[in-house]
């Protein structure tokens, strides 16, 4: 066993109302700036939709990820291996274009106050922040707000590849329009694709905290990494030349914050704490099958009041404080207490360490003719989990974004998120759970006292229930895993990107 920290985070999708709050926060304390211009480190996409870039998740397109050799079944990149990529570092085909993202623009402000006067109104047309010519605006970061249906956006969305014409016209009925908010910051992976595509091991994770890193001194601008990471989180400022990303606001970690898009967050629907996770095992849980990524991710996450697993972090130089807050973790209890969140994509294999509890999809409306009152008697309470099939937004959507189309995996979590509901619902009226309640909430394989526990972090949480911040100790933290004559990583501490290449 050995086991590290990894700073994780939780979305609750039920709760994002599409404020991109977020996405302004971090734009203006990290983006501001010539040559990020285009760079949205958080953005809020609309699903249904293509995304940010366009199809980012096509990685037939993009190639980012890792997949399985057909033969001895190791993994390797999507991208190809060394040699492919030597092959292409002139010239990457598999690169998103300015096009992908968006010409970003200002508008030629001056003309309103400067125009001669004349017979028509003045207006400020949108010039080009890249070349400073007069444009044409075609596309932007939430170009698809709201557009659920639109044969544009939603019904190219690649989720929907190989769904059928049936399934696709159920979606886009006038009445059965549905969408959903799907905020998306660099998900800080365990097994991270732009780590091993980087040529000139630029990008590291933090051993202390696994937070992903581009040492701007060290990057050559191959842009190796953007094709790598398959959730695009990466980008090439056209300015300096180099690779930037989400640096999940360690600054602001380091003096005990929450994250900027974090902490400016309207709908709180996000957390952030420490996970426990077994190193050993990462080779385990990448090389299962499609359908069992889920479960194998949960299981190197490990319980952090498990004296073993604190023997084995205190042993790998985790601080008693980082082991405090991870046994304090809200990121824990949604993931592995509860089992409620779950990773994005999680057939890419890079163990992205941001989870999400889904959406509950309008389902309650059909169920037993329109009728809200499932407590009537046994077969009624077993009868709501079967709406889930007449959800607007079918099981295999969903699965396709959350588990890697394991659909059974989808639909446990939203039992337990229908039980819940059905709980306080009870609870609010009768002032207690009947029997057809605690049928549901069994069938769902919850008690009530994780139901209320359940409810009370998604619905109450203070700020410091939601925000768990260790202190990161990096001054200690860089004195236990560096060696004070080479000054180089320790290669038993292992995950920095020094250490894994042997150096």
């Amino acid at each position: 066993m050995n086991i590290r920290a990894q700073v994780s985070m939780v979305f609750h999708l039920d709760k994002c109302i599409g404020c991109h709050t977020c996405s302004v926060s971090c734009k203006n304390i990290w983006t501001d700036r010539q040559g990020a211009e285009y760079m949205w480190w958080n953005n809020v996409e609309t699903k249904p939709g293509t995304g940010y870039p366009v199809r980012w998740e096509d990685q037939e397109k993009y190639k980012g990820g890792w997949e399985k050799k057909p033969g001895n079944g190791q993994l390797q990149l999507k991208m190809n291996g060394r040699l492919g990529m030597l092959g292409n570092i002139f010239f990457n085909p598999h690169l998103p274009s300015l096009d992908d993202y968006y010409e970003p623009w200002t508008y030629e402000y001056e003309n309103l106050i400067n125009a001669p006067a004349g017979d028509d109104q003045p207006t400020a047309r949108p010039i080009s922040l890249v070349t400073g010519h007069p444009m044409e605006i075609k596309r932007g970061p939430n170009w698809d707000d709201d557009l659920s249906g639109s044969e544009v956006y939603a019904a190219n969305d690649p989720n929907l590849d190989g769904m059928s014409d049936d399934e696709r016209q159920l979606m886009f009925e006038v009445e059965r329009l549905v969408f959903f908010y799907l905020p998306r910051i660099c998900n800080h992976c365990l097994n991270a694709g732009c780590v091993a595509a980087c040529p000139s091991g630029a990008i590291y994770k933090r051993g202390e905290d696994g937070i992903v890193l581009v040492n701007q001194d060290v990057c050559r601008g191959w842009r190796m990494c953007i094709t790598g990471c398959p959730y695009k989180k990466v980008y090439y400022n056209w300015s300096t030349g180099k690779s930037e990303k989400c640096i999940l606001c360690y600054p602001r970690l380091e003096t005990g914050q929450a994250p900027a898009c974090f902490h400016s967050c309207v709908g709180r629907i996000r957390y952030l704490g420490v996970l426990l996770y077994d190193a050993d095992r990462l080779d385990e849980a990448v090389g299962v099958d499609d359908a069992a990524l889920v479960r194998a991710q949960r299981a190197i996450i490990m319980d952090p009041h498990d004296p073993a697993v604190v023997a084995s972090a205190k042993a790998n130089g985790v601080p008693d404080a980082m082991i405090e807050a991870a046994q304090q973790s809200p990121v824990y209890r949604f993931v592995k207490e509860w089992e409620l969140a779950l990773p994005l994509h999680p057939e890419f294999r890079t163990l992205p360490m941001l989870f999400y509890v889904p959406p509950m999809l309008p389902l309650q409306a059909i169920a037993n003719d329109g009728r809200l009152d499932v407590t009537q008697d046994s077969e009624e309470a077993a009868d709501y989990f079967g709406t889930l099939e007449k959800a607007r937004l079918p099981m295999r959507y969903m699965a396709r974004l959350f588990s890697a189309g394991n659909e059974e995996e989808v639909a446990a979590v939203y039992r337990k998120l229908i039980a819940v509901r059905v709980y306080r619902r009870a609870s609010t009226i009768a002032g207690e759970p009947d029997a057809d309640t605690r049928k549901v909430l069994a069938a769902a394989g919850l008690t009530a006292d994780e139901a209320q526990a359940i409810f009370e972090l998604t619905a109450k949480p203070t700020f410091d229930e939601r925000f768990v911040v260790p202190p990161l100790a990096r001054e200690v933290a860089i004195e236990s895993i560096m060696d004070p004559f080479t000054h180089k990583t320790k290669a038993g501490f292992g995950f920095r990107r020094e250490a894994k290449r042997g150096q």
